[in-house]
């Protein structure tokens, strides 16, 4: 039998007794079963008539319930930190592979791009193009340096949990509040390329540059061919790479000082490639910081909560015999 709670803090299964296993749960678990979940239902209901719905809500459902099986076999086998270390990472491969199963959840919410509406936008904002004025001054030396900026997003974030679950062994406050705070910005982003989906200057206005990919000396080519084939491309709307690093330096800053010197230049870079690159408009970029701010606050106050709730739990718990009288 295994009792089931949701906690902060590193999960460290305890023996209730000699046949209940304590379960508990990450706050950014909770995130991804639910949004897991209607993704499934998403596909096998509204939009089952969209090819590969089905494949693609057995995908879904396979991240919904692995976690908690996953949790599951922690508290069964709690001398097994592999275990653990997988199902507290577990958000690193649904963020990397979901975004690719996003195809019939957008067809049937939005089959409509709206590229044209946010090339206004920008117009209106800007008076021009920015990718697109950025691509006749930036020289070809340059965009490598941007595009290997671009696909640290890949790499940052993993790096800072990584860093801040072995500085606590999955401990700290900072692990937590760090994942949850990614859990719910990719979650909302993910959203949001429902609503708004488009596919960025480098297919919608690929008439305004002066050739079909970025131009660069070495590397360009190759990563920026690597970006055309993906398995999802109405994912400009807000930015997610600027949302993620934006979100990584926030943390970083907070929790790990030493990392967020480290990886600001580069994340910056990351930040302009999206631009640079021709894979985002401005409107993206600017949507994408009141979305962060949103997250990382809601993930602040959730998390202190949570402690406060654990602080409240563990007073209770003193036995009466334990509380020196004066």
């Amino acid at each position: 039998m295994s009792i089931w709670s949701f906690s902060e803090g590193r999960v460290r299964p305890a023996v209730a007794s000699s046949d209940e296993a304590l379960v508990r749960f990450r706050q950014v678990d909770l995130v991804l079963m639910v949004a897991c979940s209607l993704a499934a239902l998403a596909c096998v209901g509204p939009a089952r008539w969209v090819p590969h719905s089905g494949r693609n809500a057995l995908c879904f459902l396979f991240f919904a319930l692995g976690l908690p099986a996953l949790r599951m076999l922690e508290a069964r086998f709690p001398r097994q930190p592999l275990i653990a270390i997988v199902a507290d990472f577990w958000l690193l491969p649904v963020s990397a592979l979901a975004h690719g199963w996003l195809g019939p959840i957008v067809d049937w919410v939005n089959p409509l791009v709206k590229d044209a509406q946010l090339v206004a936008v920008d117009q209106r904002l800007f008076g021009f193009q920015i990718s697109v004025a950025l691509s006749h001054v930036i020289p070809p030396w340059a965009n490598d340096i941007l595009m290997l900026c671009y696909y640290g997003h890949f790499m940052w974030p993993l790096l800072l949990g990584i860093y801040l679950y072995a500085r606590g062994r999955g401990a700290t406050p900072g692990f937590d509040e760090y994942l949850l705070g990614l859990g719910l910005l990719l979650g909302f982003n993910y959203a949001a390329y429902s609503l708004v989906p488009a596919v960025g200057p480098r297919y919608f206005l690929i008439g305004a540059f002066d050739g079909p990919a970025t131009q660069g000396w070495i590397l360009t080519p190759l990563l920026e061919s690597m970006m055309r084939t993906p398995a999802y491309t109405r994912d400009c709307f807000p930015s997610g790479h600027t949302g993620v690093m934006l979100v990584v330096l926030i943390y970083a800053f907070r929790f790990a000082r030493r990392f967020f010197w480290v990886m600001l230049l580069p994340g910056m870079g990351l930040i302009f490639a999206t631009l640079a690159g021709r894979f985002h408009y401005a409107i993206d970029l600017v949507c994408a910081v009141p979305l962060v701010l949103v997250v990382t606050g809601l993930a602040l106050a959730l998390s202190r909560a949570a402690r406060q709730r654990a602080v409240e739990q563990g007073a209770r718990s003193v036995p009466v015999d334990a509380i020196v009288r004066p």
